[in-house]
Formats: structure tokens, C-alpha cells, sequence
């Protein structure tokens, strides 16, 4: 076997007679040793000599636009892009009026002004979708393709451009399978296809590579402020939410402050951030339950709906409960009390995220909101209903875990107890 069969970033498992041993091919300075990087983090060099068998599990997608990796500036920092799809991977076709995809190399170039922030010497795209079709093994693959550009000490950070239908739900699981995260992850999108004159993409990539080049290590959704095309803030992930179809200023941060405001030529931090740290070992955690939904209440809601979330196996619930958090009670045909309680003292985890988005809940201010509280319903304050999401189905994801615990501990921001509400 030849070193030279594996790529780095590519995801193997490499069989020695003691051991199977998992990870992702880091550049090796020894031809002899096959280096990787295991899921712990750690770092394990196996001798070629040693090794009876090995599979690629996931190839690496890098795409080198060459106009790009040539004129690369010493001073500058490295970024690594990760492109998946949506409207800021896409153009008009005259044919349909409709949008399709474009060539990677139109992404780069309707914002020319990132060669002089930073040297982007990596580009993949493992996934190519409108974000209306992702799942969650679709985030599972792109934490899976991050991994390798968090551990690579010579790259600073990281964009990542998504569609933006559901890029919260994205950013969010991002934010949870990260672990340690050493530098920065600038989620990034458009409004406007790329060959718009109107479009939101350019603006959003410089402020993209600026906030990537950053001293923040988190992940952020980086956009548009407002409508017009001057200022970008960097929401985090686990707080932003679109509010309009098509406006380019549709991401805002909610019960959360941006932690940046962001335009070509300045950065000005506005919150506590976690500092960048290339020293720091980063891992990725992606287990994950997908036997979860979200139920929505309004009025004259039916409860049986839940009966047969339970008759198919879920795992997990997350009500979107009115108000303070509500769901109601007091008329006998639709009395969701009882139902709820009977779905928990059977095993399943039921959360609560209020449809008011802004606020937080409180189900000790009405009596039918104690009542529920009494259930054994999870309160999700003051976190969003696709974030309280995405953290049932990591939380549940851990069988090993206390999900009561872990889903009142404030793990990524996703609560904001320090901002009034």
C-alpha cells in the first residue's frame, strides 16, 4: 500500500491486526507513515507495514479553481470555503425564468475583493441541494467535512454558503456537533442568485471572509443588516432566524445580540465571544436521533396528533406552545394535558419553544400554564423552535446521557440568560 492512495481530508478506517482504527488522512511528513486524525482529536501515525486492510469511508471533494490558488498572498490569512447549494450557488436560466445551479468559479468571482482578505486555498462541495431538501445526514456531512479544516492549523477559519430556507436548522447543528471549536465558521448565503445585479451574495462573502479571518471562534450566520448593501452582522448560530421571504436582510438575531457588525472596511464586535485558539483540539460529535418532530399549537388543535408520533416510535417532541407557554386545556375535546403526560411517563421527551419567538417561558404566571409545567414537559426558554429541535435530536442522540440535564444546559448559546427579555 502507498501512502499517495489517500488524499488528506479523505475519511478511512485503516484495519492493523490489533486494531481498527477511524479517522481523517492528515498530510504526512514520513512516506512510511499514514497519519489521522481520530474522532477523539488525537492524532495516530500507523506504519504501511502494519496495515492488512483500508476503506475510504468519504473521499474528499476538493475543487482548486486555479485563478484562485495562484495568486495567493504570503501575508494573508487561509480560508477554506464549503459550498452546498441554494440560491448563492445559483443563476436565472432564461429558459424557465427559474433559478439553476452555476459553476463554483461565478460564486468567486461576483465578490473579487476576497483575494485581498484572504487566500481561499480550499473549495469542496460535498453537497449540492436547495437547503429545502436537507437532512440531517446532510449536516452530519458537512460537520464531517469541516473537521479536516479545523484541525489543519494553517487554515484560520472557514465559510461555509448555504440556501436559506433552512439554514438555521444548518447553522444550529453545526454549532452542537463542533466541539472545542478552535476558529471561526462564517455561514453565509444570498437572496438574490449570483448573476442579479440586486444580489446579496457579494457583500455577504466579503463580510463572510472577514468575520472567517476573525478572533471569534463560533459559528455565525453572516448577512445583510438591513436592506440596504452596506453592513452585515454575524448572528449566532443558534439565534438567528429568517423573517422574510426575500428581502436580503431576512436573518436577524433573536432574544440574542449579533455578536459583529461587519462592512468592507471595518469590524466592531458587539458581544462576549469565544476566543480563536489553534492550539485547541477540535472534535466533531454528530450522533443524532431523527425520531423527533415539531407540533404546532393553535386553536382547536387535536392532541391525538400525538398518538401517532407514539404508534410510529418517536423519540422526541418539541410543542410549539402559545404564549408563556400554553396548550389548551380547559375544553374537553381538545384537552392536550393529559395526552402530554402520557406520552412522557411512557418514555418519550417533550420540550416546549413558544411560537412568540421573541421572549422567554414562563408557565408559572397562568394556571394552565402550571398545569403543563406539571406534565414533565422540558422547558426550552427562550431558544428557538429549529434550534430547540435540532438540540432534541443531538440531546436524544447520546443514549448515555441525562436528557433532562442536558437539555436545560445552556451548551451553544442557545440561551440567553443574559440579555433582557
Amino acid at each position: 500500500m502507498q501512502t499517495k492512495t489517500f488524499e488528506p481530508g479523505e475519511k478511512v478506517t485503516l484495519i492493523t491486526k490489533s486494531k481498527e482504527w477511524t479517522g481523517h488522512v492528515l498530510e504526512s511528513h514520513d512516506v512510511n507513515i499514514i497519519l489521522l486524525k481520530l474522532e477523539s482529536g488525537y492524532n495516530i501515525g500507523i506504519r504501511e507495514s502494519e496495515i492488512l486492510d483500508a476503506k475510504v469511508i468519504k473521499k474528499t471533494s476538493k475543487i482548486r479553481k486555479k485563478e484562485f490558488i495562484e495568486d495567493q498572498k504570503r501575508s494573508l490569512p487561509n480560508i477554506a470555503m464549503i459550498i452546498t447549494g441554494g440560491t448563492i450557488s445559483s443563476r436565472l436560466d432564461p429558459k424557465t425564468g427559474g433559478v439553476i445551479s452555476t459553476d463554483v468559479r461565478d460564486i468567486l468571482n461576483v465578490a473579487p475583493e476576497l483575494k485581498d482578505i484572504a487566500n481561499i486555498v480550499s473549495i469542496e462541495s460535498p453537497i449540492m441541494k436547495f437547503s429545502g431538501d436537507m437532512d440531517p445526514g446532510d449536516w452530519k456531512t458537512i460537520a464531517e467535512t469541516v473537521l479536516p479544516h479545523l484541525i489543519n492549523q494553517e487554515i484560520d477559519g472557514i465559510i461555509l454558503t448555504h440556501g436559506t430556507d433552512t439554514l438555521s436548522y444548518t447553522a444550529a447543528a453545526l454549532s452542537f456537533f463542533t466541539q472545542n471549536l478552535n476558529k471561526p465558521i462564517a455561514v453565509t448565503f444570498s437572496q438574490k442568485s449570483i448573476d442579479r445585479g440586486s444580489t446579496d451574495a457579494s457583500l455577504n462573502l466579503i463580510c463572510a471572509a472577514k468575520y472567517a479571518t476573525s478572533d471569534i471562534a463560533e459559528v455565525c450566520l453572516i448577512g445583510h443588516e438591513d436592506t440596504n448593501d452596506e453592513t452585515c452582522i454575524a448572528i449566532p448560530a443558534t439565534k438567528a432566524r429568517k423573517m422574510h421571504t426575500s428581502k436580503r436582510g431576512t436573518f436577524k438575531a433573536i432574544n440574542s445580540k449579533p455578536l459583529a457588525r461587519i462592512t468592507k472596511d471595518n469590524f466592531k464586535i458587539l458581544d462576549e465571544f469565544n476566543a480563536k485558539d489553534l492550539l485547541r483540539i477540535p472534535k466533531i460529535d454528530i450522533k443524532f436521533e431523527n425520531k423527533i418532530a415539531i407540533v404546532k399549537i393553535y386553536p382547536g388543535a387535536n392532541p391525538d396528533i400525538i398518538d401517532y408520533y407514539e404508534s410510529k416510535g418517536y423519540k422526541g417532541l418539541v410543542l410549539e406552545v402559545t404564549g408563556l407557554g400554553h396548550v389548551p386545556s380547559n375544553n374537553s375535546k381538545n384537552n392536550w394535558i393529559a395526552k402530554i403526560k402520557k406520552i412522557i411517563s411512557n418514555g418519550m421527551t417533550v420540550v416546549a419553544a413558544t411560537t412568540t419567538l421573541n421572549g422567554r417561558i414562563n408557565m408559572n404566571v397562568y394556571s394552565y400554564g402550571r398545569d403543563l409545567k406539571k406534565t414533565g414537559i422540558i422547558s426550552m426558554k427562550d431558544a428557538l423552535p429549529e434550534t430547540s429541535f435540532v438540540k432534541l435530536g443531538y440531546v436524544l442522540g447520546h443514549k448515555n446521557w441525562n436528557a433532562k440535564e442536558k437539555l436545560e444546559e445552556n451548551l451553544k448559546r442557545e440561551f440567553s440568560d443574559s440579555i433582557d427579555l
